[in-house]
């Protein structure tokens, strides 16, 4: 989802560009595990109903239905299509979401870092859960699961260079996410998640 930064590569299709956040109201709304859950679900399946959607994240169908109508109130996400009696298909209104345009003494700055906080959070939690379930893994996906550290010394521009970079060998896959026949037989959402910061600033903390 640059769920923050960008969720998806930079090169977002035209259609549904990456939005650039800026709005507080719109950032309190997306910052809620169940929301970020079917803004993750719709990434890798679209459209979705209610009650499809809940199936996917472990919610109810009526939850997924209040959630869905929130999202669509901020614009995150839309309705795909005709509705079908009760069956309302949803489908993101945008590839993702990044945060870089916020201003770091706007009005939307502590809203944005309680979106940011949460999102780390999630990711956090979920390298946790994969360290300790990584052995139950098939042979292939155990053997490709990793976790890497590299340390350079780089400008703040090159850091950006370097990032722009990373999402651009990621940009290579990016038409399978919009089109699942595009994803070859045995494939699997995989999730990449890239920290780039001063090691001196996590030092100076300790």
């Amino acid at each position: 989802m640059s769920f923050e930064k960008p969720s998806q590569p930079q090169q977002a299709d035209a259609a549904r560009p990456i939005r650039r956040l800026t709005d507080p109201k719109a950032m309190r709304a997306v910052a809620h595990p169940t929301r970020l859950a079917l803004l993750e679900a719709l990434a890798q399946r679209e459209p979705l109903t209610a009650t499809e959607a809940a199936e996917l994240i472990g919610e109810s169908p009526t939850n997924c239905a209040f959630h869905l109508r929130t999202l669509a109130k901020y614009g995150f996400v839309e309705e795909a299509g005709a509705a079908a009696g009760r069956r309302r298909p949803w489908r993101r209104s945008h590839i993702g979401f990044s945060l870089d345009e916020v201003q770091p003494d706007s009005e939307g700055s502590a809203a944005a870092g309680a979106l940011s906080q949460l999102l780390w959070d999630t990711w956090l939690q979920r390298i946790s859960t994969v360290n300790s379930r990584r052995a139950q893994f098939d042979g292939d996906w155990q053997r490709v699961t990793e976790a890497m550290e590299h340390l350079a010394y780089v400008t703040p521009d090159e850091a950006r260079e370097l990032n722009a970079d990373l999402l651009a060998v990621l940009d290579r896959y990016r038409d399978r996410l919009a089109d699942p026949a595009r994803r070859p037989s045995g494939s699997l959402p995989v999730e990449l998640v890239l920290f780039t910061f001063p090691l001196d600033a996590v030092k100076s903390a300790q």
